[in-house]
């Protein structure tokens, strides 16, 4: 398909190291986690008027923009800007709608609110963290909005329109590719952004509150026959969302964990795995450690902290009470929450592990185990826990392989249902009465 039959734009880079910022009040509430009809409390209302403050006097917003060259090889192929790129969702709605080039678009809320948040993190003021955090967040959802924007008005005067935008990570398109559309958006010559950014291996950007995207440009007659997709919302399954703005278009019915949707392709499930139901722990003790045992704490680019306590007793030695932390490192919901780092540790001031008999044996081997074990599912989708074929254990002790791994499974999903079901879980973000 060939690149060169639409025109190109009258602006072929846009740079912009101070754009406006005036993030909707409904869209911060939205993402602090209050329903739309909810009054916060004064104390609330205080710290997102603080952020809001704090921000306008120092954070650094910026916005790059830049045409591209659009080849639709075939087979969920792309070549832009010469790089070839493979995500079949993206592939086949630019081909639907007759797209011949593209804009890369790169917006940031700027690194200096994300390290002042780390910095109140520190400082043990975790309430001013949160709604920085939560405030950095709506920044850059409004700079992308406006961008998509000033894409459709520049676009118009060609006889074009702007197709949503759509990121690495999102369904369809795999987050390893952002540092491919990096690349290609800083060039071999490593072009100067408006401001500071870096992808990291694992695909997610520094800052967090940063966003690479790519923009289709399609005949506006593509508008009028109704043919423009849906947002990223109306493309992500992740059924338990809270900062869900439009209901996921495939969304028909609840499937289980293992069942292919009859009426939709593989591509496309009609609901995500986080709102099936085939755990292995019943359901009333999966509740109960959603309240008692599992933590969340949200970060700055949509991901969690998860944190769940397991209480068991040993093998041996009459059952002596031990305890363990699972500390795991969720990536965002529009990722699929994959797995981005996990730990297992003895709890703090937990004496009952030195109790297990593998630990009396060879305390150094046990623990250098338990410390170098690559844990599971590592860089996958939580979902993944359903189909993760592990070896039942009865034993609270933390003595052997298959042990652990149970353990982990418990964990895991804990920390799934805790996610899926928000209602019960403990909470970690500030009341409207704190």
């Amino acid at each position: 398909m060939s690149a060169t039959s639409t025109p190109v734009l009258s602006m072929r880079e846009i740079f912009d190291a101070s754009p406006v910022v005036n993030v909707a009040e409904a869209e911060y509430r939205r993402l602090l986690g209050y329903p739309s009809h909810y009054a916060p409390g004064e104390r609330a209302e205080e710290l997102a008027a603080w952020a809001r403050h704090w921000f306008a006097e120092h954070g650094r917003p910026w916005i790059y923009l830049s045409e591209a060259e659009l080849e639709l090889v075939g087979n969920g192929v792309l070549r832009i800007g010469g790089k070839e790129f493979q995500s079949r969702q993206l592939h086949d709605h630019l081909q639907q709608l007759g797209a011949r080039r593209v804009m890369l678009m790169a917006v940031s809320a700027g690194r200096e609110c994300e390290e002042h948040a780390r910095q109140l993190w520190e400082a043990a003021k975790p309430d001013e963290y949160f709604f920085l955090e939560m405030f950095g967040s709506a920044v850059v959802e409004h700079l992308v909005a406006a961008t998509n924007s000033r894409v459709c008005d520049l676009a118009e005067r060609e006889g074009l329109m702007a197709v949503p935008h759509y990121s690495p990570g999102y369904g369809g398109w795999d987050i390893a590719e952002q540092n491919k559309l990096f690349a290609l958006i800083t060039g071999s010559a490593k072009r100067l952004l408006p401001g500071p950014l870096e992808v990291l291996t694992s695909g997610m950007l520094r800052p967090k509150k940063s966003l690479l995207a790519v923009i289709g440009l399609a005949p506006a007659v593509a508008r009028a026959a109704g043919a423009v997709s849906a947002g990223p919302c109306e493309s992500c399954s992740f059924s338990p969302c809270q900062y869900r703005r439009r209901a996921y278009r495939y969304d028909g019915r609840v499937a289980t964990a293992t069942e292919q949707p009859k009426t939709h392709s593989a591509e496309f499930p009609t609901v995500s795995r986080l709102s099936a139901v085939a755990y292995t722990v019943s359901a009333r003790a999966l509740k109960k450690w959603a309240g008692e045992r599992v933590s969340l704490v949200p970060r700055a680019d949509g991901g969690v902290e998860a944190c769940f306590r397991f209480d068991g007793t040993t093998c041996s030695n009459s059952g002596q009470p031990l305890a363990f932390e699972y500390i795991v490192s969720l990536g965002p919901p529009e990722l699929g929450r994959p797995i981005l780092r996990a730990d297992c540790r003895p709890a703090p001031g937990d004496e009952g592990h030195k109790k297990m008999c593998a630990y009396l044996s060879d305390a150094d081997a046990l623990m250098t185990a338990i410390a170098g074990e690559r844990p599971p599912l590592l860089d996958r989708p939580l979902d993944d826990i359903f189909t993760w074929s592990r070896t039942s254990a009865s034993s609270g002790c933390h003595c052997a392989a298959d042990g652990r791994a149970h353990k982990w499974g418990l964990a895991l999903e804990a920390i799934h249902y805790t996610l899926a079901h928000p209602e019960i879980s403990v909470s970690t973000s500030v009341s409207s009465s704190s």
